[in-house]
């Protein structure tokens, strides 16, 4: 596994380097490119018990549903305007993102999807092992 990149400050950008949280919380910064899944499994263990801080752009709905199964997820609006919908056991429950640092939590578990019509960018910390994504929740 890779040596800690926080012993000296160094002033870093979320959108190009993503942060991983190890289970002792110490933070590895990976490159944010398409090989990026890819050694997140192979040099972590398959993700085991890591979660993943990213940012993401938006401007569509998303085209599948996704699912976390070994933690909840935190969704924060950095700007744009999105809707979150997710499959929750009472059913589908929607929230509005408007507000540049609004956020709501996937519980672990929930099938959820995006909607937006507008440029948006999103801060995820995502507990990626075991994710899931399918055209449909079930």
């Amino acid at each position: 596994m890779k040596t800690s990149n926080t012993m000296k400050t160094v002033i870093r950008n979320i959108k190009k380097e993503f942060v991983v949280l190890s289970p002792e919380k110490k933070a590895f910064i990976e490159p944010a490119d398409a090989m990026l899944y890819q050694r997140l499994n192979k040099e972590y263990g398959d993700f085991s018990e890591h979660e993943l801080i990213s940012v993401h752009e938006f401007s569509e709905d998303w085209n599948t549903w996704e699912m976390h199964p070994h933690g909840d997820e935190v969704v924060m609006l950095l700007s744009g305007h999105i809707t979150m919908i997710m499959n929750l056991p009472s059913g589908q429950e929607s929230a509005t993102l408007s507000q540049s640092g609004a956020y709501i939590i996937v519980p672990q578990g929930v099938w959820h999807t995006a909607t937006t019509n507008t440029k948006s960018k999103l801060l995820f910390i995502t507990p990626g092992e075991g994710t899931e994504n399918k055209a449909e929740p079930e």
